[in-house]
């Protein structure tokens, strides 16, 4: 028989059954945490006060706007603009640099998770041949 014609063996179908409940643990966490935020919007004072704070930044995004477009034409304005433009070179280079710094302690952390998946799937796999 070839490997692709040979049926499931235990092991298989033990491992499959391990990330069935970890697709399964994956699946109860996102309805929680949908439903908690469905529960906090349906709160009329939720709603109210996302909406207040929504107006709040829509009206401070257009000052500063309005401040900008008045002010850009002056010299104070193109400096303030260059500044603004250097901060923002500034900032993207540090987030590569960061990123770039981060990579290899997410590599780690990765496998750490993977590591524990890996425990968590023989926990079910053995408690599975234990009731065998």
């Amino acid at each position: 028989m070839s490997d692709e014609t040979k049926p499931e063996n235990d092991s298989t179908r033990n491992k499959a059954a391990g990330w069935d409940d970890v697709g399964r643990q994956f699946q109860a966490l996102g309805d929680s945490l949908a439903a908690a935020f469905r529960t906090a919007w349906q709160d009329e004072g939720n709603r109210q006060k996302v909406d207040e704070i929504k107006n709040s930044l829509g009206q401070l995004g257009k000052e500063i706007g309005k401040a900008v477009e008045e002010s850009a034409s002056s010299d104070e304005g193109q400096k303030f603009l260059h500044e603004v433009e250097k901060a923002i070179n500034s900032l993207q280079q540090a987030t590569v640099d960061s990123a770039q710094e981060m990579k290899p302690h997410l590599v780690t952390t990765l496998r750490k998770i993977d590591q524990e998946i890996q425990k968590l799937i023989e926990k079910v796999e053995a408690e599975g041949k234990k009731s065998e």
